[in-house]
């Protein structure tokens, strides 16, 4: 065999303290996979006290990880520190000017810094790996990369956040609202003790401006992904959503078309027996669709020490195997310019739910109010009163810009019948053109 491939690591949580226990328990058959044997030589966290459930006697201990970077015994840094600027900004480039390859779960560092250290990488001769920074354990990342390389990818589309995914699940099984769920989530674990990145849909947003990047050949544009969370979801709402045949979900959604490219991440229903549908708790799923494959689906756990550090580790072979890749499967510098398509050009159907005063003549205001912005009703539910004595009013549209739509509840909101702000979400043909 070859000389064996040393890597320091740089962050002790639960995916790197994984990574140790995968390149420990496998230790045999990664080496016959990549021809070498993968040696961890030195690993940095805060605390060198802490018990983590794995031996790590036999690794140089760093205080300062940005100094492991430069000085450590290693051909490859696995950055799992997090955040896209300080520290692990620093420890990513400091291996990078120390002639060292990268390999890192953070999908923040590479959504909003990633091109500038993949421009930095190609200078120094290694590489910018990442398959853990989207999907957990799904290749997403390779398999748009390299297994669909041959195609003009035109979409993708994903369940990117398994906090979110667990948070709508459980909210359609129980009846429960978002509040009350949420904290369950995060007495479980299942979400953070600050949970705003992920249900905020920044999370995800960071993943889809890199599945973007990858899949159009353009230039990273997180800042140009148009990003709406879960808060507003109620309960009440998957009763109507089952009721019209459909799900609720929280998506990234990603097209390359003639006028440029859109990035979008929101709740949205989905067609209840689509391909998507049936992806619950804290799994992800992605579609990819190609000029020649067509669309193609993958699923699996995104989360968790296991999965996101299974991708680590494949990362690794792949180098240690001499398997390396250009970042962003082209060089930095040929990322064409994004140019991106804004939310309010927009079109397909909505879903509306009004609560009203239950009395004469409101509905005709309210299809008044939708007929001057040239909107059509495909269908309508009217439901019983609540507690206070209002009725509820669901409105499905045939297809329609934001535009429009924005125009029809304008002309609602000073509608003394209107007792709260209307409920929007889009609907999403996931299969379909």
């Amino acid at each position: 065999m070859s000389n064996p491939l040393n890597i320091a690591i740089a962050g002790l949580g639960t995916v790197g303290v994984g990574t140790v226990q995968v390149l420990q328990k496998h230790a045999r058959e990664i080496a016959v996979r990549c021809g070498r044997e993968i040696n961890i030589t030195a690993v940095s966290s805060r605390d060198k006290s802490k018990d983590r459930g794995v031996d790590l006697s036999g690794f140089a201990w760093f205080d300062d990880p940005v100094e492991m970077a430069k000085t450590a015994k290693a051909d490859v840094v696995v950055e799992l520190i997090g955040g896209s600027t300080g520290v692990a900004l620093d420890v990513t480039m400091a291996s990078i000017a120390a002639g060292r390859h990268v390999v890192t779960a953070n999908k923040a560092l590479v959504a909003e810094a990633g091109e500038n250290i993949a421009r930095a990488a190609e200078d120094a001769g290694v590489t910018l790996a990442y398959e853990a920074a989207v999907a957990g354990g799904i290749p997403i990342i390779k398999a748009i990369r390299e297994g669909l390389a041959g195609n003009r990818v035109s979409r993708v589309i994903g369940i990117l956040n398994g906090t979110c995914n667990y948070i709508l699940s459980t909210m359609e099984e129980t009846g429960r609202d978002f509040d009350s769920v949420l904290k369950d989530a995060q007495d479980l674990g299942f979400a953070e003790a600050d949970p705003s990145f992920d249900i905020d849909g920044v999370d995800a947003a960071h993943k889809l401006a890199i599945l973007a990047s990858l899949a159009f050949g353009t230039r990273l544009g997180f800042k140009q992904v148009h990003i709406e969370g879960l808060r507003d979801i109620t309960a009440l709402d998957f009763v109507y959503a089952k009721e019209l045949g459909y799900r609720i979900k929280l998506l990234g959604l990603a097209g390359q078309t003639d006028a440029g490219v859109y990035q979008r991440v929101y709740p949205c229903l989905i067609d209840q027996e689509g391909p998507l549908a049936a992806v619950d708790g804290s799994f992800n799923a992605v579609i990819a669709e190609g000029d020649f494959v067509g669309r193609s689906v993958y699923e699996g756990r995104g989360a968790g020490a296991g999965p996101t550090a299974s991708a680590v580790v494949a990362d690794l072979i792949d180098i240690a195997a001499g398997r390396l890749s250009l970042a962003f499967g082209v060089p930095a510098a040929r990322l064409a310019d994004l140019k991106a398509i804004p939310i309010k050009d927009r079109a397909g159907p909505f879903y509306i739910r009004l609560t009203v005063i239950d009395q004469p003549g409101v509905f005709a205001d309210i299809s008044s109010a939708f007929g001057h912005a040239n909107i059509s009703m495909e269908s309508i539910l009217q439901r019983d009163h609540d507690e206070a004595g209002n009725a509820h009013i669901v409105i499905v549209t045939h297809s329609i810009t934001e535009g429009a739509l924005r125009l029809a509840l304008k002309g609602l909101e000073d509608h003394t019948a209107v007792v709260e702000a209307p409920h929007v979400i889009r609907i999403e043909d996931v299969w379909g053109e």
